[in-house]
């Protein structure tokens, strides 16, 4: 006999409830989308590598929350201090069909704060691409989730948490807990991995940037569930934080080619696409707090500013190898100034500096700021150290030089390897060998006419 189930509390919103079921798929095809960004960002021999880096994120991540990610994240305050949820939810108990969370099945809104912690931890593999192993990645998400997010999730987006409730800063959609988390965690674990030898002297070129524009998109389709789900309602606040993302990444698209134009003297499509990234990184803990004019504003001064980050990584010593750092920690940080500078009561109800709100948010801000940075720094390299020394974290040296142990190729290679036996004389043991081969003809027939 199937049971009816018990009928929804009075303050169930439907309009709301549907919205945030699209929002939430849109946050879970993010990580797919930032698997196939990645995926041709790197060199060919590693594309599946980072595939499957972010897909492990998306399953590890999935059964971290249900375990016990969601209760320490958002069950009731332990001591009032704002620090961690407690345990009353451990394996989602106590969360029935009609259980609400405002007006939203708890069940949704569980699962959309899931996207956030899978599509965070994924993020940090770009900053280890092509150097790490498999074993030590699994590893590490799972305790990076326990140790550094799910705390900081709690700080930000639940209502005792310390930085929204205690300290009264302000981030709409999680440039602490995502944006600015990942590109600091991502800074901390290349140091524990290390750069590679020719890591100065390597050139990084994407393998395929049809691909990296593919998983942009999605990205991009997804990031307008991330900003405007945040609202939890269809109303008025996630139109706003709708509209702001697209003007932020526009406005990042115009001045990081600029930049890139200026310093190398071209315009380059992954320049035009990181610059978008960069531009939604940005506007993220801003997308709800301030008017159109200062998301247009956080849009130009990131890009710009990103598109000289990237950099500094070369200047440093530092493998970011694909710009998390750059993109995702100063980008977030720009945002994160950002609101304490352009909020404004129409939209937020709170003032930042320029509407005459004073110093004071963005004093908040800074604190938020320096908070999470030294929380997750220092805890990461803890965290990737352990796992280094325990079950291995960095790849072997050749592993960058030589072609992965892998059963399976991205792409199907078989008929240029023949070629290139045919017309060397010489067994081709990978793309790249047969690039260097035909190059090495192409220069002996220049050298003999």
């Amino acid at each position: 006999m199937i049971t009816a189930p018990a009928p929804m509390p009075a303050a169930y919103d439907s309009g709301d409830t549907a919205w945030l079921l699209a929002a939430t798929a849109m946050v879970l095809l993010m990580t797919p989308g930032l698997a196939f960004f990645y995926g041709g960002m790197v060199r060919t021999r590693h594309v599946l590598m980072m595939i499957k880096m972010s897909f492990a994120a998306l399953a590890f991540g999935t059964l971290v929350w249900w375990v016990i990610g969601y209760t320490l994240a958002f069950g009731p305050d332990v001591g009032g201090a704002g620090l961690i949820g407690n345990l009353d939810h451990v394996f989602m108990k106590g969360i029935q069909l009609n259980t609400l969370t405002g007006a939203i099945p708890t069940y949704i809104y569980s699962t959309f704060q899931m996207g956030f912690a899978i599509i965070t931890v994924a993020l940090i593999s770009g900053s280890i691409a092509d150097r790490a192993t498999m074993r030590g990645w699994l590893v590490f998400v799972v305790l990076w989730l326990l140790i550094v997010y799910i705390p900081i999730a709690h700080w930000v987006f639940d209502k005792d948490g310390w930085i929204v409730d205690h300290l009264g800063a302000l981030d709409f959609a999680g440039g602490l807990p995502v944006e600015l988390n990942s590109g600091v965690a991502g800074l901390a674990v290349a140091l524990v991995l290390r750069a590679p030898r020719d890591f100065a002297r390597r050139e990084e070129r994407p393998n395929n940037i049809p691909l990296v524009v593919v998983g942009v998109g999605l990205l991009w389709f997804g990031w307008f569930g991330f900003n405007s789900g945040s609202a939890l309602t269809d109303q008025g606040t996630a139109a706003a934080a709708f509209i702001n993302t697209q003007l932020g990444a526009a406005g990042a698209m115009v001045t990081w080619p600029l930049v890139e134009k200026w310093r190398t003297g071209r315009v380059t499509t992954m320049g035009v696409v990181s610059s978008a990234v960069a531009g939604m990184v940005a506007i993220t803990p801003a997308c709800g707090e301030i008017n159109t004019l200062g998301a247009v504003i956080t849009g130009l001064v990131v890009g710009a500013v990103s598109a000289y980050a990237i950099t500094l990584k070369f200047r440093f010593g530092v493998d970011d190898t694909l710009d998390v750092v750059g993109v995702h920690g100063v980008g977030g940080l720009i945002g994160l100034i950002m609101v304490g500078l352009f909020a404004t009561a129409r939209v937020s109800g709170k003032e930042g500096l320029f509407y005459g709100g004073g110093w004071g948010l963005l004093g908040k801000q800074v604190v938020a700021i320096l908070a999470v940075i030294a929380f997750s720094f220092v805890l990461t390299w803890i965290i990737a150290k352990a796992v280094d020394l325990t079950v291995g974290f960095r790849a072997k040296e050749e592993y960058a030089l030589v072609p992965g142990e892998e059963a399976e190729r991205a792409y199907d290679f078989q008929t240029a390897e023949r070629l290139g036996a045919l017309v060397s004389g010489r067994r081709v043991t990978s793309d790249d060998e047969l690039v260097r081969q035909i190059s090495r003809l192409l220069r002996a027939r220049e050298s003999d006419k």
